[in-house]
């Protein structure tokens, strides 16, 4: 990924953080077939090694965890948003008209060693932490118990974890930081006016620390 300096972003920290409050992954394999995508909500366990290890399931269907093999390198890519940047949003492209668009957006791309887990134990404690991470906001929570037993039984039966022990982090936080904070707040405004909060706040935070430096 192409990174200039003034977007680029270190923090093991800040990256852990996107991946949590964005789960919904993009799993890129180069395996027996070539090249393949699949979109999957992971979870991250930030503890147990330097950079964390990230863990999904997929359907037994699903031929990507049979076309790689353990120890085979991949990548994950989350997102956190984006949004295009119309020029009219800067206060200075109505002086001097020397502004372009451009489109704003916040992601990480894990790179890790995968490792396949064909083990209903596995897979079930998978399942039982994505479920209460996601349905703890719920006024009645769903639970794993709340199925019948044996259906259950039959669809954890139907799915593969999938493992990547993460090597190595690359994080990109494109939010016009090389712009002035004028304009960077104009367009950070422009952004909001759209309905895009989630990039438009981000673009305010930045101009915040620019003011702040």
């Amino acid at each position: 990924m192409y990174v200039p300096a003034h977007f680029e972003v270190t923090s093991t920290q800040w990256i852990h953080e996107l991946i949590v409050a964005h789960p919904f992954g993009t799993l890129f394999t180069h395996g027996k077939s070539g090249l393949d995508a699949n979109h999957i909500p992971f979870e991250l366990h930030r503890d147990t090694t330097e950079l964390g290890i990230l863990k999904a399931h997929v359907a037994r269907a699903n031929p990507v965890w049979q076309d790689i093999s353990n120890g085979d390198e991949v990548m994950v890519v989350f997102c956190a948003g984006d949004a295009y940047i119309s020029p009219n949003w800067y206060p200075s492209k109505h002086e001097a008209h020397k502004q372009v668009p451009t489109w704003n957006y916040q992601v990480v791309h894990a790179y890790g060693r995968a490792t396949i887990h064909d083990d209903e134990r596995y897979v079930r404690g998978i399942v039982g932490r994505l479920t209460r991470t996601h349905e703890e906001s719920q006024d009645r929570p769903w639970k794993m118990s709340d199925a019948p037993k044996d259906y259950m039984d039959t669809l954890i039966k139907a799915i593969v974890g999938i493992e990547v022990e993460i090597t190595r982090l690359q994080g990109k936080s494109k939010l016009s930081q090389n712009k002035d904070v004028r304009d960077l707040r104009g367009a950070a405004n422009g952004v909001i006016e759209q309905g895009n909060t989630l990039i438009g706040n981000a673009m305010h935070d930045s101009a915040d620390a620019k003011e702040r430096a």
